[in-house]
């Protein structure tokens, strides 16, 4: 077997949401996120739309009712288990653009954790109230090839 894994990566995320509209906007105004295809709910499968968030990056998101999911995604530990993601930018620059965007409509403090390998993140609450984050890696800190 390889040094390297056999993956190259996440092909999506899927995510649940009770307003589906309200997501997709979201995502777009702060990420320039692009649906790919929105697929009418049929049977027991609900409304979900795919979502380009850039690379090789896809979001699948469901639209649910609101009790359907499960966890209080405010704390830690109560979010299920997976806690959250980061999205990924291309430079320090476009990490603090996308702060000040999101400082502005009340989604995130604006502070911008440093954390070990020089990479830097800042939190952000989704229209759901969702924990998550965006990351910016120096390119002689990536961990892959």
């Amino acid at each position: 077997m390889s040094d390297q894994p056999t993956t190259v990566g996440f092909n999506h995320v899927a995510t649940m949401t009770p307003n589906l509209d309200r997501y997709l906007a979201f995502y777009g105004d702060m990420f320039g996120a692009e649906v790919i295809h929105i697929m009418d709910a049929e049977g027991d499968h609900p409304r979900m739309a795919i979502v380009n968030m850039g690379g090789d990056s896809v979001l699948n998101v469901f639209e649910v009712p609101a009790d359907s999911i499960v966890g209080d995604r405010s704390t830690m530990g109560g979010r299920g288990p997976i806690d959250h993601f980061a999205l990924a930018v291309k430079s320090e620059d476009q990490l603090l653009e996308v702060r000040d965007r999101l400082v502005a409509i009340g989604a995130s403090p604006g502070e911008v954790t440093q954390f070990g390998g020089g990479l830097r993140s800042v939190f952000f609450r989704d229209p759901d109230g969702a924990e998550l984050e965006v990351a910016y890696s120096p390119p002689d800190q990536v961990f892959n090839d």
